[in-house]
């Protein structure tokens, strides 16, 4: 009898190594178009879940929602059901000014400015991307033409605390290219279950720019904002390919 995850409800039926996640279920559905023969294998709460292949790899596409503990979860049962890398694909808001609208931002590691990797593990702990799957991202967006940048990113658990602005400009002087939510629990808990982890973020806010009207832009459709999200999918799902390959330099 197959058992199934209780969150992501997959099993090691699946047979799949290689997953890609973003936060939204809808950005599932976007993965899917690139596939072939995708199948929708499980639905429940936020964890939406297609298989199917890309040039013959075979990869499996789960929604996290938003933040680090509902992907933390999505991690732990990934790894549960055989999955040994995974690659997030998301979005993100700008620190640096020379990083603009569509920009895809690779993360090397992340400020641990989040909850749910401290239940893990003391703060002394990185957050770090494993180095080859990095690699291959960065040989896929170059190959691309894609414009990237590649660094340090910061996690954080809300949009709406009264001291955002100087929390933005602090980690700006810091060399901090972007923010996102979920990348330091996906990198520190892939790090403790032994699964190659990676992020790449589609920056949607310029450093400059509105977070509330920025991020409705992009849901509405934005041409930049969903030209990076295309990106960003193209180059983990190539990335991928180099991994399986074992061609990455």
């Amino acid at each position: 009898m197959e058992q199934y995850e209780p969150h992501i409800r997959c099993s090691k039926d699946a047979n799949v190594k290689y997953a890609i996640v973003p936060g939204d279920p809808k950005r599932v559905d976007r993965v899917k178009e690139f596939l072939e023969e995708p199948k929708e294998i499980a639905n429940n709460r936020e964890f939406k879940s297609v298989v199917g292949y890309y040039k013959g790899v075979k990869v499996i596409v789960t929604s996290t929602g938003i933040g680090g503990p509902s992907t933390g979860i999505a991690v732990e049962e990934l790894k549960n059901i055989g999955v040994d890398t995974i690659i997030r694909i998301g979005s993100c808001g700008a620190l640096q000014d020379n990083i603009k609208l569509g920009d895809l931002i690779i993360g090397t590691a992340a400020v641990r400015d989040e909850g749910t990797s401290k239940t893990y593990v003391e703060t002394e702990y990185p957050a770090v991307a494993d180095f080859k799957v990095v690699q291959s991202l960065i040989e896929s967006a170059k190959e691309q033409k894609f414009v990237y940048h590649h660094g340090v990113i910061r996690s954080h658990d809300s949009f709406y605390t009264d001291e955002e602005e100087n929390i933005d400009n602090y980690w700006k002087t810091k060399n901090v290219l972007g923010a996102d939510m979920e990348s330091a629990a996906l990198f520190v808990i892939g790090r403790l279950r032994n699964i190659k982890t990676a992020s790449i973020l589609n920056v949607v806010v310029e450093s400059d720019g509105n977070l509330e009207s920025g991020i409705n832009e992009y849901v509405d459709g934005d041409n930049d904002s969903m030209d990076g999200e295309k990106k960003e999918i193209l180059t983990a799902l190539e990335g991928i390919v180099k991994l399986n390959s074992g061609k990455t330099l």
